[in-house]
């Protein structure tokens, strides 16, 4: 160890952290979760697995007059072969709401992924240790953002003077719904999702739903949002349908209506948005599934391909154009009756303009100048005065 001050080891349990759904008891510490064990259960798919345990928008909050403070965690690095190595991901550090530090732990376990031969290899690492140090010896409200793109276990909190969780901020809570996208694929870190973003800017305690690869109308994902305490609610719909060609239009129109029907189980009254996908070039006339493009691989570099034909939209098959007008087409029905209920077109987010500026690298997934900007959008559109969720008092 490289400290030298005296070090008071708080037990880490639920009540420490905010963002996550459920919490795992394991070998090494807690694992948080943004699915309940019961809908993880009825579930085997890797990539919903793996989605899940990624702690986008989880953070540890506590109040402390620390001027040290350590975190034993181990994270999950996954290495695909053949494409560059992913960075650490991104722990941060905020002080009574300040940005305050970033860091990165080292080792911890690996899992190799072989695209090419559809292969996965798992390697158990060792803990590592995150550290910050210089703070004040005021008491203040800490938060540790989690990386959200890092599974990550927690093994052991230290600190030079006594934790105990944060008091209740007070704040309205927003549970959100959506793909990679909305879990943050490629955002600079775990406050800058596009998500976390816009909720810092309207003030507001987020809970994070967004499932890459894994915003699929599952009727579990509805059930734990229906489940799960929140005054303000939003489902972003669309991308991962067209990915891998899951359904037609048939079934689309049924699941939509399914799903907003669980949520309004619970939430009778909330406000709710219903958000459609962003731009997507190669997504807004030709259906799904969308593949890896090998050919890129040998460059260093992950592309994506449209691999579906125009014409079939003809037999039911969705793109994103289609997917906008039914989910435009649905809410107007329903808010007939559900006056609370709204739509956002996902392209007022990232449309054809932002396109041109900030094109999307992988041709599927916005960068981390577009997570902010997305961010800022949403909150200036749905947060500020006139917006559907503007009414924020607690």
């Amino acid at each position: 160890m490289h400290t030298t001050y005296d070090r008071i080891t708080t037990p880490l349990t639920a009540s420490l952290l905010r963002g996550a759904i459920d919490v795992e008891r394991t070998e090494r510490g807690l694992l948080p979760h943004r699915l309940p064990a019961w809908a993880r259960a009825q579930c085997t798919d890797p990539q919903l697995a793996m989605a899940e345990s990624q702690p986008s928008g989880v953070r540890l909050a506590f109040r402390t007059r620390a001027t040290a403070i350590e975190l034993d965690t181990v994270p999950t690095k996954r290495l695909y072969v053949g494409a560059p190595s992913r960075p650490d991901g991104v722990y941060e550090l905020l002080v009574d709401g300040r940005p305050a530090g970033r860091g990165s732990v080292k080792g911890g376990d690996t899992v190799t992924i072989d695209m090419t031969a559809g292969t996965a290899e798992v390697r158990s690492g060792a803990v590592g240790t995150l550290r910050f140090t210089g703070l004040s010896d005021e008491a203040k409200n800490v938060e540790i953002w989690l990386p959200h793109n890092e599974t990550t276990e927690l093994v052991a909190l230290r600190t030079d003077a006594p934790v105990k969780p944060a008091p209740a901020s007070g704040r309205k809570v927003w549970l959100h719904h959506g793909s990679s996208i909305s879990h943050g694929s490629d955002a600079a870190g775990p406050t800058t999702t596009w998500p976390a973003f816009a909720a810092s800017l309207g003030g507001l305690e987020l809970i994070n739903l967004g499932l890459g690869g894994s915003a699929l109308l599952d009727p579990f994902t509805a059930r734990t949002m229906r489940d799960t305490p929140a005054d303000l609610i939003s489902v972003k719909i669309g991308i991962n349908l067209v990915n891998t060609d899951l359904m037609r239009l048939r079934a689309f129109t049924s699941a939509v209506h399914g799903f907003l029907d669980t949520v309004r189980e619970g939430h009778p009254t909330a406000p709710l948005l219903v958000v459609s996908p962003i731009l997507c070039p190669m997504h807004e006339e030709t259906p799904g599934p969308t593949v890896l493009d090998f050919s890129t691989l040998g460059d260093g570099r992950l592309r994506f391909h449209a691999m579906g034909d125009p014409a079939e939209r003809a037999d039911g098959k969705l793109t994103l154009g289609v997917i906008r007008d039914e989910l435009s087409r649905i809410v107007t029905q329903r808010a007939a009756e559900d006056p609370h209920l709204h739509y956002l077109d996902g392209r007022d987010l990232y449309g054809e303009g932002d396109a041109v500026e900030l094109p999307l690298p992988d041709q599927l997934h916005p960068d981390a100048a577009t997570h902010v900007r997305m961010g800022e959008r949403f909150a200036r559109q749905v947060f500020s005065a006139g917006g559907v969720f503007a009414d924020r008092r607690v």
